[in-house]
């Protein structure tokens, strides 16, 4: 059966706009890796900001697909120690 795209649209939405709320900047203030940080963060909040704008624009494709390169903005930072998120939580790879 083929994924519903309203669905998943809503759910990677709301995945990317939790793990905005979740990830903390770890990295010392100053340095070029807080500066990477910040433009992972402003990548991340670009590309909700993008998807919802689709939704709206009634372009659920699109929408997807901004959610889904904000989400990849943000977990490469996680990955590279840019940002600390919980330990229980399941937004991240690992």
């Amino acid at each position: 059966m083929p994924a519903d795209l309203d669905e998943k649209t809503t759910r990677y939405g709301e995945m990317l706009a939790d793990a905005l709320a979740e990830a903390e900047i770890v990295v010392p203030e100053g340095t070029p890796l807080h500066d990477a940080a910040l433009e992972c963060r402003e990548m991340a909040v670009s590309y909700l900001e993008d998807g919802r704008h689709f939704r709206e624009a009634d372009d659920p494709v699109n929408a997807l697909a901004a959610y889904s390169y904000g989400y990849g903005w943000l977990d490469c930072g996680v990955r590279l120690g840019l940002f600390a998120v919980p330990d229980d939580t399941d937004l991240f790879t690992s």
